[in-house]
């Protein structure tokens, strides 16, 4: 059995299923835009070799030097997910067996930085993991594995991220033995006639004007599509003439501004009548 030298790309505490997996296959290094955090704790903790780097604003790596790092290792393969700074071509190029890149969406379904929100705006009813070989352009490589999951309508993007990801590993891993078996992979170009794309989640799109209220089903989408960021917020006047921010969060819960988090009914006995008429006016309580 061939021994790989992989270097990982990634960010985010979901990325770390596929971190575990990949150290007993030949993990060399991991590369991360994040500085700190759980992410950070976990490859401390296991003392697994990495650089960290902030991205530029148009996407680049802001330590250059990062990159002689990775030609250095002289690496078989690498495993993106969800890095958030663009690779340049000679950097794919060093690399025999490419770039694999997780991402959480059925291409060419939802390219681009925001498929799990946009799976949950659309209410879609089914998802899953795609394994692209990563090109000069964005998510647009050859499929080298698919996998669908089921959705029920209750999902965050935060727990669909975890969920999508650890199945991102479980389909790395077995393309990874394969490789290191010697076996063949193949892949599939994608039909970009049927590709649909995502844009940037802002801040602002979590706002909500208190005057013309999103209706029930697409505040319920928002809500979890938005957690935990940017979140659903909206600013309150409250009749003492202050005004407060509002969170709405999943589970039937909502956050005043200093306030711990509480159950709709535990919002309207706090804050009485005109806590019930901002919870009828965003058709949470009839």
């Amino acid at each position: 059995m061939n021994k790989l030298k992989i270097i990982f790309f990634g960010s985010g505490s979901y990325s770390i299923p596929v971190i575990k997996m990949l150290t007993s296959h030949g993990l060399k290094l991991v590369l991360t835009t994040e500085t700190d955090g759980e992410l950070i704790e976990y490859l401390e903790s296991n003392q697994i070799p990495f650089l960290s780097t902030k991205v530029t604003e148009d996407k680049q790596i802001s330590k250059k030097e990062l990159w002689s790092k990775v030609q250095d290792i002289k690496p078989d393969l690498g495993i993106l997910a969800s890095f958030g700074a663009i690779i340049p071509q000679y950097i794919i190029d060093i690399f025999p067996h490419g770039i694999w890149n997780i991402h959480p969406s059925l291409l060419p379904q939802y390219k681009g930085p925001s498929p799990i929100q946009y799976t949950l705006l659309s209410d879609d009813t089914k998802t899953g993991v795609t394994i692209i070989t990563l090109d000069d352009q964005i998510d647009h490589g050859p499929i080298l594995a698919q996998e669908s999951l089921t959705l029920k309508g209750t999902h965050t993007t935060e727990e669909l991220k975890h969920t999508l990801f650890a199945k991102g590993s479980e389909m790395i891993e077995t393309l990874v033995e394969k490789l290191e078996k010697g076996e063949n992979i193949t892949s599939t170009p994608q039909d970009h006639t049927k590709e649909t794309w995502t844009e940037k989640i802002v801040k602002q799109d979590g706002q909500i004007n208190l005057e013309s209220p999103p209706s029930l089903k697409m505040l319920d989408k928002m809500i979890r599509a938005y957690f935990p960021w940017p979140g659903v917020l909206l600013y309150w006047k409250t009749k003492n003439g202050k005004t407060k921010i509002v969170k709405l969060l999943p589970e039937g819960k909502i956050q005043v501004e200093g306030k711990k988090e509480m159950q709709y009914k535990e919002f309207v006995n706090g804050y009485q009548e005109e806590g019930e008429l901002l919870l009828k006016k965003l058709n949470l309580i009839s």
